[in-house]
């Protein structure tokens, strides 16, 4: 069970049904989650690496845009059938799909960015970068890039969530390198089995 550390009523809801904190979870390679935020009033210009370009998955198509996932997230089960479901997803836009193009073809990170209209957010979910390219500041482009499009949709706020032990330090420092900061976590909860 995992509710929010900042929902104070499920945790006490959580607590009277036996289930407390699980230190394991908590501990430096724990697998807690944390939120984070940003405005999207003042944001980064974008840099690539010479030779890279931004594309959008409506423009690069569905097989650039799966093969991205499978590089960026090797093993995976990701297949393009997969793929049309998400696509099928309400929310999604190919124009808020964001990927890095690398001059010999490959698609080198990828995104996809999620627009609440209502509530004028959006949130990036997945966000990865082919092994072979990583270290080059390419998520970090993509993600500023994002928050362009994003706001050009009409975002004036943006979340992501990454792994919030301090064991798992790479996301969380990507995304407060382009303006995030924590919002909430997750509050990692167990119930220990009865005895007797």
């Amino acid at each position: 069970m995992s509710p929010q550390l900042t929902d104070e009523f499920a945790l006490k809801r959580w607590e009277a049904h036996g289930y407390g904190t699980d230190p394991a979870a908590l501990g430096d390679t724990g697998s807690w989650s944390q939120l984070n935020e940003r405005d999207l009033t003042d944001v980064e210009r974008p840099t690539l690496p010479d030779g890279f370009r931004f594309r959008t998955a409506d423009e690069a198509g569905p097989a650039a845009a799966v093969q991205a996932h499978l590089d960026a997230w090797a093993p995976s089960t990701y297949t393009a059938e997969g793929y049309e479901g998400v696509r099928r997803t309400d929310g999604y836009r190919g124009d808020l799909h964001v990927l890095v193009e690398a001059p010999d073809g490959t698609m080198a990170a990828s995104t996809i960015m999620w627009l609440d209209e209502a509530n004028r957010t959006a949130e990036f979910e997945p966000v990865g970068t082919h092994p072979g390219y990583r270290r080059r500041g390419l998520g970090r482009a993509m993600l500023l890039h994002g928050m362009y499009l994003a706001r050009d949709a009409g975002a004036t706020h943006m979340t992501v969530a990454c792994l919030g032990a301090p064991g798992h330090p790479a996301a969380r420092g990507l995304y407060y390198s382009v303006g995030f900061a924590l919002f909430t976590r997750d509050a990692p909860l167990i119930k220990p089995a009865a005895t007797g």
